[in-house]
């Protein structure tokens, strides 16, 4: 499971270190693609299969469902860590995530998320106060307990 946050920079390159953490479970090669919420998605390998998967599922007669699967799939990249433990994460991709100098790379379960730094702390202030209502809401709809 990939979990915890990491600060790093993005070098003038589009080069960015990925945590040996996140390595580890990632491998050398994986998929970064646009996320949701202005974030970039990255899968490893076997997770992206599962992913496409799911994808393919979706009606191709269905407008919304057409354009869905083409938000993750027509800006997918697959990426390679240097000896330096970077990627180069494409322009295109930097670009709709904002993606200048500081980044922040979040574990999520079966993904990671990179985020722009400012965005992202916008993101988990707007998270954390309103915690206690999602927690309810949770709790309720999916009968987790805390």
């Amino acid at each position: 499971m990939l979990m915890g946050e990491y600060s790093h920079t993005l070098d003038t390159k589009g080069r960015l270190i990925i945590p040996s953490k996140f390595r580890e479970a990632l491998g050398d090669k994986f998929v970064v693609t646009k996320g949701m919420d202005g974030c970039l998605f990255v899968y490893g390998p076997n997770e992206w299969t599962v992913f496409e998967e799911k994808l393919r599922t979706y009606s191709i007669s269905k407008k919304d469902s057409r354009n869905y699967v083409r938000h993750f799939l027509a800006g997918a990249a697959e990426v390679e860590v240097d000896k330096q433990g970077r990627i180069l994460l494409p322009n295109k991709l930097r670009e709709y995530a904002q993606l200048i100098k500081d980044v922040a790379l979040i574990g999520v379960g079966d993904r990671i998320e990179i985020w722009n730094q400012e965005r992202w702390s916008q993101l988990e202030a707007e998270m954390d106060a309103a915690m206690d209502d999602i927690a309810e809401e949770m709790s309720d709809d999916l009968g987790i307990i805390l």
